[in-house]
């Protein structure tokens, strides 16, 4: 029997916020003829069930702020099974092109006569309409301000100081442990009494959720018990549901 050709290339592909539903029809296709799939610690394992059954399943994922796959290792196996297997698939949660460095795996890839493919995902900040905040509303909020909490220095990015003067919802990813950091920013502005709320495991049935004021976030967190996964979501916009 003749032995089909091989052909490398990389899809990366957003698994969204967590409900496997929310992925895009384009992702369940391309997820049913996968030669590999490596996927992170917010895709939805459920997702691999729609693999073939000689599909490679390897985790690859980041524990916030605890053990994680090194990206050079993660480079390495995009190449190994993408010229041994053909198909890779990186399963990113959300959207892997927001605090996701799924362009610099295309870039890798294609230094390395990768084919590549992106295929966008749900974020997790389009999530909170489940709960009732929505990101923008007229006369409310004039856009939104996406920062990530978590440089890859450690600490929370300098572009809250300009997001807090301006009439936009901000929010930010990978937050929670600079919670004390938010609220002191705000409190030293004046603004303190801010709506805020934070969203954990947004669109999962363990959803949980907390809203108050952002000089409050601290204490929001700990009576609720939210921890990481979880967006903050600073704003008028959190308020506005009865």
């Amino acid at each position: 029997m003749e032995q089909k050709e091989i052909i490398p290339e990389l899809f990366v592909v957003g698994a969204g916020p967590g409900d496997p539903d929310l992925i895009t029809v384009k992702a369940y296709k391309i997820l049913q003829t996968a030669g590999a799939v490596l996927y992170d610690n917010l895709a939805n394992k459920q997702l691999l069930d729609l693999t073939p059954e000689n599909c490679d399943h390897v985790y690859v994922g980041k524990q916030p702020y605890g053990a994680y796959t090194p990206q050079e290792d993660i480079n390495a196996m995009i190449k190994h099974f993408a010229f041994s297997r053909g198909r890779v698939v990186r399963l990113k949660g959300g959207d892997p092109f927001i605090f996701g460095r799924g362009f610099e795996e295309i870039l890798y890839a294609r230094e390395h006569g990768i084919k590549t493919h992106y295929i966008p995902g749900v974020t997790s900040m389009q999530a909170s309409g489940l709960g009732d905040i929505p990101l923008t509303h007229r006369a409310v909020s004039e856009g939104i301000w996406a920062i990530t909490g978590t440089k890859k220095d450690g600490t929370l990015s300098a572009d809250l100081k300009l997001a807090m003067q301006s009439n936009t919802t901000v929010v930010i990813y990978m937050g929670m442990k600079q919670i004390p950091v938010i609220s002191a920013a705000y409190v030293d502005a004046g603004k303190g009494d801010t709506p805020a709320a934070i969203i954990q495991h947004a669109s999962l049935p363990q959803q949980k959720s907390a809203k108050g004021k952002v000089k409050d976030l601290a204490a929001l967190a700990e009576s609720k018990q939210l921890t990481y996964p979880a967006l903050i979501i600073i704003g008028p916009v959190v308020q506005l549901a009865p």
